[in-house]
């Protein structure tokens, strides 16, 4: 299946997100508070360029399964705002107010620029990396995340079942929808290289 392929090819990008100082740090537990503000920030900005580009991809589909398979994608991105929006009211972040870093920017122009302008085999494969990395990196989180961990909430919400069944559906749309071509491979490897500059954007910070 080309969601295999894909993954296989690029797996070391991944596992250079998973042994990322930040995503080790947020594992242990060790992440600095103000790191992990920002980057709650940084990520619902990105979330809401996410949902516009599942948007555009929803507007240009034209059969039943591919409509009803971007309207539970969107919902699954919605759910996550909601996530975004108990950590803002408890950290004090003000969503409306975010400035993207030029990672998450770079990340988020990315997208649309491909939602808008490629076709939808592309816009799904630039989509796709961001869905399966979360689950990846939350299943392997949780593997030492305790009761007392101060990150549990998050590592729960991304190495649960139903993330995980989210990205499935993604990637099975990825295989109806994407034919195996240069720009589609490009298009999957350049969103995880986005994931690994978002968070060394957040470690920086």
């Amino acid at each position: 299946m080309l969601h295999d392929e894909l993954w296989r090819a690029n797996l070391p990008l991944a596992e250079s997100c998973l042994a990322h100082p930040f995503v080790q740090a947020l594992g242990d537990g060790t992440l600095k508070a103000d790191r992990f503000r920002a980057f709650i920030a940084q990520d619902a900005f990105f979330l809401r360029a996410f949902l516009n580009a599942y948007a555009l991809a929803l507007a240009r589909s034209d059969d039943t399964e591919t409509i009803a398979t971007f309207s539970e994608l969107i919902g699954g991105v919605q759910e996550e705002l909601k996530l975004h929006h108990v950590y803002a009211a408890e950290l004090g972040i003000d969503l409306g107010s975010v400035a993207p870093n030029s990672a998450c920017r770079a990340y988020t122009d990315f997208l649309l620029r491909t939602a808008w302008h490629t076709s939808l085999g592309e816009t799904v494969a630039a989509m796709t990396p961001c869905m399966r990395l979360y689950a990846y990196l939350g299943g392997e989180l949780a593997l030492q995340c305790s009761q007392q961990h101060p990150y549990r909430r998050w590592i729960e919400a991304y190495s649960g079942e139903e993330f995980e069944r989210l990205a499935g559906r993604l990637e099975a749309l990825l295989d109806r929808v994407a034919a195996d071509t240069r720009e589609v491979r490009d298009s999957y490897r350049y969103a995880l290289q986005c994931e690994l500059d978002f968070f060394s954007g957040a470690f920086c910070s």
